[in-house]
């Protein structure tokens, strides 16, 4: 078991805690976490994007004059694409962008993840997060305190509503709850904030 410190809000080391190998030094699988990412970003589209084709486009398909003989080049209908108002070709209409990813695939990809970034020294133990009153100084001197440079993720087992509004004005800094956490969090923050209380439901739900 990985050993690492237990610190408070304001940066203190107020003890130490022990990190199962079997979540939190798991090999790091680069291409597994990439497909799992991609699918995740490819389920977050819509696919609602639709553009009106030359037969759905409203007017009439009478060809605007004749063949030959006015000197102008030769059209068919004024619903076709080089007109002004026509139709789109190869238009783009609503479509499932969705991809498929099983459970345990999910789950090793974030547990490989969550262990790389302990690996690289960018995750920090907190005895609790929380927050007494809604002020945003209070979560600006969290992130003093530790000297956090760069997107910040605090994964927590509750999202409460001083913690919602103390954070809210700062960008850097976003909190997730555990049965929310992704691998795609993960990798886009350069820093990882987990709770004690985090990382027990952590080990209640991916423990083996």
């Amino acid at each position: 078991m990985a050993k690492v410190k237990v610190y408070n809000m304001q940066a203190k080391q107020v003890g130490e805690i022990n990190l199962p190998d079997d979540l939190f030094a798991v090999e790091y699988n680069e291409p597994l976490i990439h497909e799992v990412i991609v699918a995740y970003n490819a389920n977050q589209r819509q696919g609602t994007k639709s553009i009106l084709t030359r037969s759905e486009v409203r007017g009439h398909a009478k060809k605007p004059w004749r063949q030959k003989g006015t000197g102008r080049a030769r059209h068919g209908s004024t619903k076709g694409p080089q007109w002004k108002g026509g139709g789109i070709v190869f238009a783009p209409k609503p479509r499932d962008f969705s991809k498929k990813v099983n459970k345990q695939k999910k789950r090793y990809a974030l547990l490989s993840a969550l262990s790389t970034k302990i690996k690289d020294g960018q995750v920090v133990v907190l005895d609790k997060f929380g927050f007494d009153a809604p002020k945003t100084k209070d979560a600006k001197a969290f992130i003093d305190a530790f000297k956090f440079s760069g997107s910040t993720l605090v994964v927590n087992d509750k999202n409460d509503k001083n913690i919602k509004l103390s954070t809210a004005n700062i960008p850097s800094l976003s909190i997730e709850e555990v049965d929310n956490l992704n691998v795609y969090e993960v990798v886009a923050n350069k820093n990882i904030v987990l709770s004690q209380s985090a990382i027990k439901q952590l080990e209640e739900a991916y423990a083996e």
